[in-house]
């Protein structure tokens, strides 16, 4: 799907009259929500700056799940939203009361992983009559760890990843990125104000080579480190890529949780690495299903070299089926160094684990391919 076809909503939404909030929010099944939240807090993002905050606080963009309205919830400077939202702007005088067609409320989003972007969706839910007319967003790459004073100096130079678009209220306004770089902040732009209520920003995480080389030993599968979920054969309940967050799992559903089988066969997951790797150790835990964890799981690699690409070879079993036991984390080491460039886990018959955790370093040809990458997004 292009972005000239992704819906566009704009326009207010009609006031709410009691009842499910969402019964009329306008979403649409965007084609790049499968892909990591590049600003997800669990990775590390951030709102670190916004221009202005006077309804309701900038760090509830990146809140995790759907924004909740709570129709008589107001406080001393009105109603209390579940979003970001800012004053009415106004112009300079009686004479001239309206903003200008430049003034607009902005703020500053550090990704929790650097990455290339492939989606943004701004989310008014609740804000019916109070959204922004438009919104723009842009995307910078700067090293270590930039103050706003930083991000907001005149020599930065941004990408405008989202031109100045119309929007509508109470709806998911969603647009496609096609830029292949590199980026570690956004920045926000309502025109000229109004509300969000959350931002999701889906990509494919880009590691820095020259932090995985220094730190030797990682896993390989992290989500941060630039591991990713290819496929799973359910997500009925939680998604696959809860395998692969940083920490542990807090609760059952922060983990992966498959429908029950009737069948014969077994449920999996496949993964592919950072890049070209050798696998030492392998963690598989199972926090927080107690009753309903896997009953045993196997691990199996392909090689798919320099280009990462699996193909349609066959799975080599490095870990064979194991019983699991429930809320426990499992702990294997491996006989030796394990090339690999995709991982795949089976479970028996079906359930559930938390985390997957490969542990192990780049190959030469990784390391080299991971680098080669690095350039070309601009890093």
């Amino acid at each position: 799907m292009t972005d000239a076809a992704i819906p566009r909503f704009t326009g207010d939404a009609s006031p709410y009259a009691g009842g499910d909030p969402y019964a009329d929010h306008r979403t649409a099944d965007f084609p790049f929500t499968h892909l990591v939240d590049l600003a997800d807090r669990r990775l590390g993002a951030g709102v670190i700056a916004a221009n202005d905050e006077f309804f309701a606080e900038r760090e509830n963009l990146l809140k995790p799940g759907p924004a909740v309205f709570d129709p008589e919830h107001f406080g001393h400077k009105g109603k209390i939203m579940d979003g970001w939202e800012t004053r009415r702007r106004r112009g300079v005088g009686a004479a001239e009361p309206h903003p200008t067609a430049d003034d607009h409320d902005w703020a500053l989003v550090r990704l929790g992983a650097p990455g290339v972007i492939r989606g943004i969706v701004l989310d008014t839910a609740h804000f019916r009559g109070n959204y922004p007319q438009a919104v723009s967003v842009e995307a910078v790459a700067l090293p270590g760890s930039p103050s706003p004073e930083d991000l907001l100096a005149p020599d930065v130079k941004w990408t405008t990843l989202v031109p100045r678009t119309a929007v509508g209220g109470h709806a998911a306004n969603g647009f496609a990125v096609d830029a292949e770089q590199r980026f570690t902040h956004l920045r926000i732009n309502q025109h000229p104000d109004g509300g969000i209520a959350r931002l999701r920003v889906h990509g494919e995480v880009a590691p820095d080579p020259a932090w995985l080389g220094a730190l030797g030993t990682f896993d390989l599968a992290a989500l941060e480190n630039g591991g990713l979920v290819e496929d799973a054969s359910d997500r009925f309940y939680s998604p696959a890529t809860n395998t692969i967050q940083p920490g542990r799992s807090r609760k059952m559903d922060d983990g992966w949780e498959t429908r029950r089988r009737r069948d014969k066969g077994n449920d999996w997951i496949s993964y592919r690495l950072a890049a070209q790797s050798g696998i030492r150790a392998v963690e598989i835990d199972t926090a927080y299903l107690k009753g309903n964890s896997a009953g045993w799981a196997s691990l199996s690699v392909r090689d798919g070299g320099n280009a990462g690409n699996a193909g349609d070879g066959d799975w080599t079993e490095v870990l064979p089926r194991t019983r699991l036991q429930p809320d426990t984390n499992h702990r294997f080491v491996l006989d030796g160094p394990v090339r690999a460039t995709h991982v795949r886990i089976d479970i028996f018959p079906d359930g559930g684990i938390s985390r997957l955790r490969l542990f192990g370093s780049l190959t030469d040809e990784g390391a080299a391919a991971l680098a080669a990458r690095h350039r070309e997004l601009g890093g």
